[in-house]
């Protein structure tokens, strides 16, 4: 699937400020980024890093007061493959690689040691794999309500889970605790996603079953198949699209996605299994 994609961001810099960015897409061997081109309005000079552990892309930005315009576009093509979802197994945690490990612990948002018992008594009697992360996705989708603008920053799975509230940063946290409470890896992904209204950086997660990473969206607001990875990352602290120190007032963002392959909208979401990523 090919995708034309990206975002506008505009700012007035208050004071000298160093902002980091993740809003570039990531590159793997099921997501080939075919051309992109990064403008900064007044151009400056940045730095491109890319984390070893998670392929995360950021660019650091040394900023003066004064007005700030960031525009990225890409054309990204994903390769998307799709397995039947009864024949995704769990991995026990006796035999997972050593480097998913870290998306089984808690972390700032996704506080899995305080929804265990929950998580254990609502899905533990659930059959094994991919089956078990899908009733955690309907479960979240029934019980949660989307409400733009109810959460804020510090707003984490446990208080989603209180609340029954929240947007999809939200309900990717919870997502990703109740799994990593059951013994699943499960990581946060940030992303561009196709068929979202109104469009906005969107995110969704991960979970680890048979061996590879399988892409999972509780808000139901766009198909996995259209998602495209910007940043992974043990919840939304290693993910923001921004970052910065110093201070800065933003204005509205633009985010956009489109198919280039002509995909019909109307022809439904796929119910397989999707993965994009190995590791």
């Amino acid at each position: 699937m090919r995708f034309t994609l990206g975002c506008e961001l505009d700012y007035t810099i208050l004071q000298p400020t160093t902002m980091i960015l993740n809003i570039e897409a990531m590159r793997g061997s099921q997501q080939l980024v075919l051309s992109e081109r990064l403008e900064l309005t007044p151009s400056l000079p940045s730095e491109r890093h890319e984390a070893k552990e998670t392929s995360n892309l950021y660019r650091r930005l040394v900023l003066q007061p004064g007005q700030l315009r960031i525009r990225y576009e890409a054309e990204v093509q994903t390769s998307p493959k799709t397995f039947d979802p009864a024949g995704i197994p769990e991995v026990p945690v006796a035999e997972l690689p050593l480097a998913v490990l870290p998306y089984l612990y808690p972390s700032r948002y996704c506080v899995s040691d305080k929804l265990g018992r929950y998580a254990w008594r609502e899905f533990g009697d659930i059959a094994r794999g991919h089956e078990k992360v899908t009733a955690i996705c309907n479960w979240i989708f029934e019980h949660v309500d989307y409400i733009g603008g109810f959460s804020h920053s510090g707003t984490s799975a446990e208080d989603t889970f209180t609340e029954r509230a929240g947007v999809c940063r939200d309900f990717a946290h919870l997502g990703v605790s109740f799994c990593r409470a059951l013994g699943i890896p499960a990581r946060f992904v940030s992303a561009y996603g196709w068929q979202l209204q109104p469009q906005d950086f969107h995110a969704v997660f991960e979970a680890y079953l048979g061996g590879r990473w399988y892409l999972f969206d509780a808000t139901r607001l766009c198909p996995v198949d259209g998602i495209v990875r910007i940043g992974i990352g043990r919840d939304a602290a290693d993910t923001a699209f921004v970052t910065f120190y110093g201070q800065v007032e933003s204005a509205p963002k633009t985010v956009w996605i489109e198919s280039l392959d002509g995909a019909d909208p109307q022809l439904g979401w796929t119910t397989e299994a999707v993965s994009v990523s190995e590791v």
